[in-house]
């Protein structure tokens, strides 16, 4: 800057360019460059090399790689820089080198931004759902549990359930719980391409799982599935996950159940509709009013969403859902019997009528016993008493040691499981006695009166 503030002065003080350069002990050119001022030294220009090799029609074959991978929407099936550069060598006989392609890519790559249209919707007309993770502590235990999150697009309304896993039954029962909790049903349902819904393609293209194909024509609502990669299209529910993490899981629960969580989840849900939302005319809370009449009506018929399936109970009377055997009581051995799974529970039928209920197990190859469907066996096998896996089980193992150590009799303690585990209709042991009256007594007393 100092020698072009001199130049710039001695050249527009009548000094020849030669005498500069002389006097500043600088290149003539220098001063041939910036003495009229048509240059300027803190602008830098930047070199462009004009490559021989990237024809128009090298270009062109690049950018139309880039339009097909824009097209198909797979996000993990996209042309790299080094598959475009052999595809070129293999079907154009190019004979640059890979450096100049990836120079290029990434030039046209940065030539398409991200770029997204604004949406709105109508009162009753969508409701985006996703699916998404946290952890809470339940029964002191950390777990890391599911949240099945949805949201009506014109008031925004959340709904937020938890469930142990994704799958179909905790997918169905959440459209169930949900649609019952905003009194109605809009016309479309927008998610993305999770297996417990599409079975085969995506976004336009989707086929719907039967039991989600079920599910929509019964409460008569268009599923709609996004494109690959495009979260923005249920942009309002993504939004919602991360909302449901940092506001109603800060700081972690602590429950005793997955019921009481989603009690939590619910309340918290109500509280928010209290918000207004920047953009929207009124609270959430006035806006689903609106949109309330705008939804259609529930079905008089409640949607099954267990999963349904008839099993063989076998020796040990326990019958298999999956890889996980429950117990049934053991008048039952050998017999067919229909289970019904829910998300959180398990019910076993027998000609109608419910025999047995247990809690999901979620594990692998577990088995749950309730110590009740086998107490007609340990009565009259009490040697397999501390053995026995029911009772291991479901007494807890300081108390089967005492007992043992007590050497507490058989018969007694099977006598106390009974009465402890036993489901049949209480009985009095302790019956209040009652004398009967001899109402011939009043008789005589009335004879005496008269006599008097």
């Amino acid at each position: 800057m100092k020698d072009y503030d001199e130049i710039r002065k001695r050249y527009l003080a009548g000094e020849s360019q030669r005498k500069i350069a002389k006097a500043l002990g600088i290149s003539r050119n220098t001063v041939a460059k910036y003495c009229e001022g048509a240059t300027v030294p803190w602008v830098r220009k930047t070199p462009e090399r004009v490559s021989t090799v990237l024809t128009d029609e090298i270009i062109a074959f690049i950018q139309s790689c880039l339009d097909e991978d824009e097209a198909e929407g797979l996000k993990k099936q996209r042309h790299t820089a080094k598959r475009i550069y052999d595809r070129l060598v293999e079907e154009t006989g190019f004979s640059g080198g890979l450096s100049t392609i990836r120079a290029k890519v990434h030039e046209l790559r940065q030539l398409m931004p991200a770029a997204f249209l604004p949406l709105q919707f109508d009162p009753g007309e969508a409701l985006q759902v996703d699916w998404g993770e946290a952890f809470v502590y339940i029964k002191g235990n950390r777990e890391k549990i599911n949240l099945f999150c949805a949201r009506l697009c014109y008031s925004c309304r959340p709904v937020v359930l938890a469930y142990h896993r994704q799958n179909e039954e905790s997918f169905l029962d959440a459209f169930v719980r949900i649609f019952k909790t905003v009194g109605g049903v809009p016309a479309k349902v927008i998610f993305d391409n999770g297996k417990v819904a599409v079975k085969d393609g995506f976004g336009s293209h989707a086929k719907k799982q039967a039991g989600y194909t079920e599910l929509s024509a019964h409460y008569a609502f268009e599923a709609l599935f996004c494109n690959p990669a495009e979260g923005h299209e249920k942009g309002l529910v993504e939004g919602l996950v991360g909302w449901a993490r940092r506001n109603i899981l800060v700081p972690v629960p602590h429950v005793d159940s997955l019921s009481d969580l989603n009690e939590l989840l619910l309340e918290r849900c109500r509280k928010y509709e209290l918000h207004k939302i920047p953009g929207k005319p009124d609270t959430v809370s006035v806006m689903y009013q609106l949109e309330k009449e705008s939804l259609r009506p529930l079905p008089p018929y409640t949607f099954e969403t267990a999963k349904c399936i008839s099993a063989r109970v076998n020796a040990f009377s326990t019958a298999r859902f999956r890889t996980n055997d429950y117990s049934v009581p053991v008048a039952y051995v050998g017999r067919t019997v229909g289970i019904k799974a829910y998300p959180e529970k398990i019910e076993i039928f027998c000609n109608g009528s419910l025999i047995a209920t247990h809690e999901r197990c979620f594990g692998q190859h577990q088995k749950c016993y309730r110590l009740e469907h086998y107490m007609p066996l340990l009565e009259t096998r009490g040697r397999a008493l501390f053995n026995a896996a029911p009772v291991r089980q479901n007494v807890p193992p300081e108390v089967l040691s005492r007992w043992k150590e007590e050497q507490t009799d058989h018969q007694a303690i099977i006598a106390f499981l009974k009465e402890r585990f036993d489901e049949s209709p209480p009985v009095i042991k302790d019956p209040v006695l009652i004398q009967t009256v001899d109402l011939r007594q009043y008789d005589l007393l009335k004879e005496v009166a008269n006599a008097n």
